[in-house]
């Protein structure tokens, strides 16, 4: 399989390039060329297939002609090593829960494939590969998490000062080894912009094999895809149509489903999910993409206010704006709006949901409401509520437990790196070698 930049639909890679290079040189997000359609036989048997059963063949329709049988099925055993359970919520209302992973966070999956995916295709490679993350949460976290102690690969975590939680914050800064955390004086923006600076610097570039692990990167993107199989194989069967609301920051959770169901999925509607930081929600609904800075909120997460995945989303949709907002529905929720449900739903079946998760419900439940009895719904919960603990027990007045996985992370002592938003100061920083005691 070959990929395109969204930038320039005639420059095109091998997978290898896509995954080690991360973006393009024109600053463009790869896409396949041609997205595989799975079989009306393969769609027959779905609901009796395991989760690893669907990742061979969906993993295998989409990189067969690259990976050997054995490869294919090293990575997905690697990546679905753990549940994505559905579960019903309300009439119709079904919660996906993508945070069992070992970050409780559903970027596990897609970190998990990627430092798998890399490992397989920079096999025999003398260069040593850095990954540079900018993350406002949980990415940085299943990312170094994802690639702690890979081989030949140094992991670079870019993350806003004050603007993740301590437990986020503690799953990313106290790993060592080959992994740096980087506290940015900024907000996301800012770290993903020095990310992108770093990429498009030929001199960085030419002494230094750099990448991403941010869903910009296909080999983060593209295997979330695989949930959303998961997720309809085990809706019950009402006859309705099915519409999935994915809470949204930087858009390529969003984007991954749609790739499913450009796979063939029978998903009708998708909604968009946001906080405040609404251009997308903006954008469907009728006004043109303009980024904006972005607004901090409970659900950290999505804080984003210039998100890398939009154009990718366009081109799933073939660049045609009308079918794009046929297709996607936007909402978005304020902190209050995100505390209200949080209670409501607890009071009402006793169910806690993180906030992100919450904004995601909230989405599905307006819709819901804009079409009664048409469709039988799922949100995606992304985080284990105990990562916002802090949200969570002033919200709902409780002491949330902590799990076991999360409590390990705590112990650990925080080793950063404090850095202002100037590309310059990065610059220098990337010349050095972190694993040789620069701290």
């Amino acid at each position: 399989m070959n990929f395109y930049s969204t930038n320039n639909p005639n420059h095109l890679v091998s997978l290898k390039e896509a995954v080690v290079k991360g973006l393009a040189p024109d600053q463009g997000l790869y896409m396949p060329v041609e997205i595989p359609v799975m079989s009306e036989e393969f769609f027959d048997k779905l609901p009796e297939m395991t989760f690893k059963e669907i990742g061979y063949e969906v993993i295998g329709t989409l990189f067969g002609d690259e990976l050997s049988n054995e490869q294919i099925k090293e990575l997905v055993d690697h990546t679905l090593a753990f549940d994505a359970p559905l579960v019903e919520l309300e009439h119709d209302i079904f919660s996906l829960e993508l945070f069992h992973g070992p970050t409780l966070a559903f970027k596990d999956f897609g970190a998990r494939f990627c430092s798998k995916l890399m490992s397989i295709l920079m096999a025999g490679e003398s260069r040593k590969v850095r990954v540079l993350v900018a993350t406002s949460g949980d990415t940085g976290s299943a990312v170094a998490n994802g690639f702690f102690k890979v081989e030949g690969v140094e992991v670079i975590v870019l993350y806003p000062k004050g603007k993740v939680s301590e437990l986020q914050e503690k799953q990313f800064t106290t790993l060592g080894e080959n992994v740096m955390a980087i506290e940015v004086d900024g907000v996301f923006d800012d770290c993903q912009t020095l990310v992108k600076q770093a990429f498009l610097d030929k001199e960085l570039n030419e002494k230094m094999l750099l990448t991403s692990a941010n869903s910009i990167n296909v080999a983060r993107w593209i295997p979330q895809c695989l949930y959303y199989f998961y997720a309809i194989s085990r809706l019950p069967k009402s006859g309705k149509k099915i519409v999935v609301s994915v809470p949204s920051g930087n858009f390529g959770n969003l984007g991954a489903g749609i790739l499913a169901e450009r796979m063939g999925l029978p998903i009708a509607q998708f909604i968009a999910s946001t906080n405040i930081n609404k251009v997308v929600p903006d954008f469907l609904g009728g006004s043109p993409f303009a980024s904006k800075p972005s607004i901090g909120t409970i659900s950290n997460s999505m804080d984003v206010g210039n998100p890398s995945n939009f154009y990718r989303l366009l081109a799933l949709y073939a660049n045609n704006e009308k079918l794009f907002r046929e297709k996607v529905k936007g909402f978005y929720f304020d902190d209050a709006d995100t505390r209200n449900a949080m209670i409501k739903v607890r009071d009402a079946s006793g169910y806690i949901m993180d906030p992100h998760g919450t904004v995601g419900y909230l989405g599905l439940r307006n819709f819901m409401k804009m079409n009664p009895g048409e469709y039988i719904g799922i949100f995606l919960e992304t985080a284990h509520p105990a990562k916002f603990k802090s949200v969570v027990d002033e919200t709902l007045g409780i002491d949330l437990p902590i799990p076991d996985r999360l409590k390990e992370f705590m112990k650990g002592e925080k080793q950063i790196l404090e850095m202002g938003n100037d590309f310059g100061e990065f610059r220098v920083f990337l010349t050095t070698d972190f694993t040789d005691g620069h701290r």
